[in-house]
């Protein structure tokens, strides 16, 4: 199942593209959570229902205007292999004068094949959606400001399928 979402920042482009390098390198975007629970190690998830999850980064290649990581992410512990996996990419795309958009666009896979499928069209795939828009104003929050804090222009946008 695809699922995104956007929002656009206040920064210029080589700003954002600097900070996310930064961020990416250092493990820092989970820093918060490296504390609390080790380093490489998140909880995700909107409101107060999340999940442990294992997070893998690597630099995406990039351009003059664009640059991005790319994210892997899957649940721990017990009950770890009931929460499906997600690719995805954390991409900056500079829209000049407007600022930088930041976008999460990825795909998982609800387990348990044909039931999993039925009970994420119901309610699952809202809770992902949820989930990665909470993400991503955290991650907007860390790279719009040099110690976090978003400045962004308007909440965090879902991604269309045509998108």
């Amino acid at each position: 199942m695809f699922v995104g979402a956007e929002v656009r920042l206040n920064i210029g482009f080589a700003v954002a593209r600097e900070r996310l390098s930064r961020l990416g390198e250092s493990g820092a975007l989970f820093d918060p959570a490296a504390d609390a629970y080790g380093p490489g190690l998140v909880r995700v998830g909107p409101g107060g229902v999340s999940k442990l999850v294992r997070v893998q980064v690597r630099e995406l290649s990039g351009t003059d205007s664009s640059s991005g990581l790319a994210l892997r992410w899957e649940a721990t512990g017990v009950g770890g292999g009931l929460f499906p996996v997600l690719d995805a990419d954390l991409t900056l795309a500079d829209l000049g004068d407007a600022g930088t958009l930041v976008k999460l666009a990825g795909v998982y896979r609800p387990p348990f094949g044909p039931l999993g499928q039925a009970l994420d069209r119901g309610v699952l795939h809202r809770v992902a959606e949820a989930t990665i828009k909470a993400f991503l104003a955290r991650v907007a929050g860390e790279l719009a400001l040099p110690y976090g804090g978003a400045v962004t222009s308007g909440p965090v946008r879902p991604l269309s399928a045509s998108q």
